[in-house]
């Protein structure tokens, strides 16, 4: 089972360094260690930077900070059962 709370400290770190605010989600990859293919683990949860763009309905910008983007992408993982 993924930790909820690991998720959430490794995407802020992911994304803190982007220009905000951010308007989109190619303004997070610049930011991104690996780029789209930066991976976010914990337990039995994996996915790329790139597949939660796709798998999810990509938040509600503008985010004035990483804090707020990482709670609707953690508030979507929840509800769509992948975390």
């Amino acid at each position: 089972m993924a930790d909820e709370q690991e998720l959430r400290e490794q995407m802020v770190d992911a994304f803190e360094g982007a220009d905000y605010p951010i308007s989109s989600p190619m303004d997070l990859v610049p930011a991104l260690p690996n780029g789209p293919s930066t991976t976010f683990e914990s337990g039995d949860f994996s996915m790329t930077a790139m597949e939660l763009n796709t798998k999810l309905s990509g938040g509600d910008f503008p985010y004035d900070a990483p804090e707020d983007f990482v709670d609707d992408i953690i508030e979507e993982l929840k509800e769509e059962d992948h975390i």
